[in-house]
């Protein structure tokens, strides 16, 4: 009996050293669209079920709902920068809170070019958040 052959496995060119991390472009880092509402936000607070008290760039604290397309993929957690979208049809009262939809956050590498580069309202740094 004739002995079966093993099969070859291909392998690709691998990669040896050092992979450099991606250069932020700023064309690429998404900002807060003013014509459509948005605005730049700071979570304060976690109050569980995707919803989280947000201070934004208006001065005003929101409750905040992570959006659907995100909710499972971006973890947010107190103290990031993120992209409000506050809801014109909620009623804002004295006791309630208005209501705002939480539609990006940034990382790391995009807050140090943002602030690098004064594109952060000075209102959000995190030591001076009025509560």
């Amino acid at each position: 009996m004739a002995k079966k052959k093993k099969k070859q496995q291909k392998r690709g060119k691998r990669t040896k050293g050092y992979h450099a991390p991606e250069e932020i472009v700023p064309s690429r880092i998404k900002m807060p669209n003013k014509k459509m509402g948005e605005l730049f936000g700071r979570v304060v607070d976690i109050l569980g079920n995707d919803r989280m008290e947000v201070f934004a760039e208006d001065g005003k604290h929101y409750i905040g709902r992570i959006r659907g397309k995100i909710k499972k993929r971006v973890w947010i957690r107190k103290g990031d920068l993120v992209v409000v979208n506050p809801w014109d049809w909620a009623t804002e009262t004295k006791d309630e809170r208005g209501k705002c939809e939480i539609t990006w956050r940034y990382m790391k590498s995009e807050i140090s070019w943002l602030s690098r580069n004064n594109r952060v309202p000075e209102i959000l740094d995190i030591n001076n958040i009025p509560f």
